[in-house]
């Protein structure tokens, strides 16, 4: 049975066979002493893989990176490799906008059992598309694990230019990229220019299946998180041409996709409270989320479970 698993694993080591679907963008969870509630998202990582997820993505935008110190990265890592035991890949958000500091995160999460590396653009000091192309490679120089490019101007003010992309991306070491700007008409523009094995996600919920209909290949998503057999449904009719079906699946999930990206993540988070699997708790300078904004996420929550009754009649 062993050598069946690491065969199967061994057969999946190219990122064009599991870089694809829905996968979540994990939140972490944080105890009345602010600290990773390990137990918790032990559960949010068991609850993805028992869903269907190719892969889960720790550290990251919703798991809170900048407030993360250097060793709470490692341990989160180290958690979602344990639980996954080779069930799912672990893509570790390692980005920083100084370069030695995004070589430290990398080679960190190599060796606590990363499977790929996520990377986003510098943020705050706007480099030129030179600069960010060196700093890019020489992150990738730096580990033996395939690079996912995250690219999300509304976060780092100065985007992933398309030339710099189509540059990177013909080297073998980059992987893929996660867009954060809904913009499905940059994926057509590309997607022809590209390598066939590079994989082009989006990381927004609202247009994931557009996404997907233009020729995408999934989506790093949030609420995932919250409804991943939904998620898994989207996917797999969309995969057998039943548009329709997908549509009808994906429409459900627009409302809350809308609600959760207004105040990422502590909505996310409100959201995973109100299910049971974690403490709603932040890090400074992100606060809970109020009260009105509390009440529309539970109505929300509540008219997809009305949805989920539905679908189960």
């Amino acid at each position: 049975m062993i050598a069946q698993i690491t065969s199967r694993w061994a057969s999946k080591a190219d990122p064009a066979e599991w870089l694809s679907g829905f996968i979540p963008d994990l939140p972490t969870p944080f105890n009345h002493r602010d600290e990773i509630d390990t137990d918790a998202f032990g559960r949010l990582c068991e609850r993805q893989i028992a869903a269907g997820a190719s892969a889960l993505v720790v550290g990251e935008i919703a798991g809170e990176s900048s407030t993360l110190e250097p060793a709470e990265r490692v341990q989160l890592v180290e958690i979602a490799a344990r639980v996954a035991r080779k069930r799912a890949r672990i893509i570790a958000g390692a980005g920083s906008n100084a370069t030695d500091r995004a070589v430290t995160f990398t080679r960190a999460a190599e060796a606590a059992g990363a499977d790929a590396i996520m990377s986003v653009v510098p943020y705050y000091n706007k480099p030129m598309p030179r600069g960010m192309a060196a700093h890019f490679r020489d992150v990738a120089a730096a580990t033996t694990l395939p690079m996912i490019l995250h690219d999300i101007p509304s976060r780092t003010v100065k985007g992933l230019a398309d030339e710099t992309l189509l540059e990177l991306a013909a080297s073998p070491r980059f992987a893929g990229l996660r867009d954060g700007g809904a913009d499905v008409a940059r994926l057509t523009r590309l997607r022809p220019r590209l390598p066939a094995t590079f994989r082009m996600l989006t990381g927004d919920d609202s247009s994931s299946l557009a996404w997907l209909a233009a020729g995408g290949d999934g989506c790093i998503s949030t609420v995932a998180n919250v409804a991943p057999d939904l998620y898994v449904a989207v996917y797999r009719h969309f995969r057998a041409g039943q548009l329709y079906q997908a549509r009808e699946l994906h429409q459900r999930l627009v409302p809350l996709a809308a609600l959760l990206e207004r105040e990422h993540p502590a909505a996310l988070k409100f959201a995973l409270a109100l299910l049971g699997f974690m403490q709603p708790a932040t890090r400074l300078p992100i606060v809970q989320l109020g009260a009105t904004d509390k009440a529309e996420v539970a109505q929300a929550m509540a008219a997809l479970a009305d949805e989920y009754l539905a679908a189960a009649q």
